[in-house]
């Protein structure tokens, strides 16, 4: 049993009857489950990840004050906390007297304000620009249990969807860095004779390919501890997983250098692949920079399009 699926069944047990037998009339007002940060939002959670924060538990996300007021709240609160103290094999950890950071009663506008800067869910372009992928995937990942006004349910879906000039300034960044990391940096540092300056252009290219292969994926990126399991479950290109790991876990000698220039070559023809099959670059070439600045080219919002190419990074 994974922790969406303990979540689940501890609120099933005990959090939808005490909703509805102690809370009755704001019982469809307050949505229920288990969101934010955590391997158990992404159901990536295994037996490494249970040795800490890893217990049964949900989020009781509440309206503002005018629908659902503070004395309510603080009732919850104590309601929630009063819940059992094990449940299929599991201990709940103390909560403090605002509900704790993962489970627990809190306002719907705290999260998401903690999450990507707005109580609503509306962010603004610069918001979108600078947001990492990890906050995004935080404010969407997970699951609702219960949400009978549908408001959270709908802020997540309108964060789900990063706006398109936002995606192609992202993609345009990251593209230009996997060619100057990867195909233009690499071999001129080992040539040099700065085999760290080399891995370090390796790892540059690795994570902006990351960054890439999400984007055209119309995902988020987890945090980077999750980015290779996230990554080779992406129905797009997700054997590009097999070739980065490989190039961060292999040395750089002269015998290793020139087939890692290869699988670099071999990853940027594949990204470019994708560019075209999704319309996104009018370049025709190998040259990862030339698309990068043909992506930026497309961008419709003059506003973004003419911001440096390298300001979402």
């Amino acid at each position: 049993m994974n922790g969406l699926e303990l979540s689940r069944a501890f609120y099933e047990e005990y959090g939808a009857p005490m909703l509805r037998e102690q809370f009755p009339a704001q019982a469809g007002l307050i949505a229920v489950g288990l969101l934010g940060s955590g391997s158990e939002c992404l159901g990536f959670d295994d037996e490494v990840s249970r040795d800490h924060d890893f217990e049964p538990g949900f989020c009781l996300l509440l309206p503002d004050e005018s629908v659902v007021d503070r004395r309510t709240a603080f009732l919850l609160e104590r309601a929630y906390a009063k819940l059992p103290k094990e449940f299929m094999g599991f201990r709940r950890s103390a909560l403090a007297p605002v509900g704790g950071a993962r489970h627990g009663v809190l306002r719907a506008a705290d999260f998401f304000t903690e999450k990507v800067g707005a109580p609503d869910g509306v962010l603004t372009v610069d918001q979108w620009l600078k947001l990492p992928q990890q906050a995004l995937l935080e404010a969407t990942g997970g699951q609702l249990f219960r949400d009978d006004l549908g408001e959270v349910t709908a802020i997540r879906a309108a964060l789900s969807h990063m706006p398109e000039d936002v995606r192609k300034k992202r993609l345009s960044g990251h593209l230009l860095l996997m060619a100057q990391a990867g195909q233009y940096n690499y071999l001129r540092c080992l040539k040099h004779g700065e085999p760290a300056a080399a891995q370090l252009a390796v790892n540059e290219f690795v994570k902006s390919c990351i960054e890439v292969v999400f984007l055209l994926n119309r995902a988020y990126a987890p945090y980077y501890k999750w980015s290779f399991r996230a990554l080779r479950r992406l129905p797009k290109l997700s054997l590009t997983a097999e070739t980065l790991e490989y190039l961060l876990t292999t040395g750089n000698d002269p015998e290793l250098a020139e087939s890692k220039y290869d699988m670099i070559e071999s990853t940027a023809a594949d990204v470019i692949d994708e560019l075209q099959n999704q319309g996104l670059t009018k370049a025709i070439c190998g040259d990862l920079e030339k698309h990068a600045y043909s992506v930026n080219d497309g961008i419709e919002d003059g506003d973004v399009r003419n911001l440096n190419i390298l300001y979402t990074i």
